[in-house]
């Protein structure tokens, strides 16, 4: 699978997130707030596994469609990596 800009955009920004809290620790910043960015890269972390998944089941799909497949098992595949995920 190709991923486009967007995730990896994603991805960075994360990355800066995470970054920021390793600092927050290192500051001896408060827990409440610590706690607060680590709930805010875990949820981009949701969403961007939520992109990654749609953008690959969208090309499976028509992928399958266009040989005359199946697509029901796909669903199912997709559906199982978002229920891993959490």
């Amino acid at each position: 699978m190709e991923y486009n800009k967007a995730v990896v955009n994603r991805l960075k920004r994360i990355e800066g997130q995470i970054k920021g809290v390793l600092s927050m620790i290192e500051n001896k910043q408060d827990c409440k707030d610590v706690i607060t960015q680590l709930s805010a890269s875990r949820s981009a972390i949701d969403r961007t596994i939520g992109l990654i998944v749609s953008m690959n089941l969208e090309q499976c799909v028509r992928e399958n469609i266009a040989k005359g497949e199946s697509t029901k098992h796909l669903v199912h595949e997709a559906v199982d990596l978002l229920v891993k995920s959490r």
